[in-house]
């Protein structure tokens, strides 16, 4: 995996401005993979990041960058527990929840709607897309239900933090210079 496609895909979360990222990242084989996840958890672990396989499929891996504090106080939110036991979560803390969406990508035939709760995205918003899909408002890195002026916010920041953080990476910022510690 190349930084590149890292920051492209995560700047947001690199910045501290989402809970979290996914991505499907091709590669060669799984051990190679597994140590390049290894390489870069040393690298952003200690600015409050990690970064796990999800899911391997056909030489891709469903990656997952997120910001583990951020992660726990998001699925502590009222909406996002209840959302999460219509799903049949029973977990109590954000690594059970992460394990178990890890089940539900491995079992399920469909991508888990509730994948948004761990991406940082509104509540509100997720028990949208899971329960009105024909009421959304406005589109962009996710369907918006509730808050449009907000999300719209949202939307150019991120927008514009990966504009920013792709410029200061070809400019010869690293990783550890461009990821806030938080």
């Amino acid at each position: 995996m190349s930084n590149e496609m890292l920051i492209r895909c995560c700047a947001p979360t690199m910045a501290s401005l989402k809970t979290g990222n996914m991505f499907n990242c091709p590669f060669n084989s799984k051990e190679e993979m597994t140590t390049e996840l290894r390489q870069l958890n040393q690298i952003l672990g200690p600015k409050g990041l990690r970064v796990i396989p999800l899911r391997w499929n056909d030489g891709h891996a469903l990656v997952y960058l997120y910001r583990p504090k951020m992660l726990a106080k998001d699925l502590q939110n009222d909406l996002a527990v209840q959302l999460l036991a219509e799903c049949g979560y029973t977990c109590g803390n954000p690594n059970g929840c992460i394990a178990q969406l890890i089940a539900r990508l491995r079992d399920d035939q469909d991508f888990p709607h509730e994948v948004g709760l761990f991406l940082g995205y509104p509540p509100a918003d997720v028990e949208g897309f899971m329960h009105r899909k024909h009421a959304c408002k406005l589109s962009g890195i996710w369907k918006v239900y509730d808050d449009v002026e907000g999300a719209s916010r949202q939307f150019a920041r991120c927008k514009r933090c990966t504009e920013v953080y792709l410029l200061r990476y070809r400019q010869g910022y690293s990783l550890d210079r461009l990821t806030v510690t938080a």
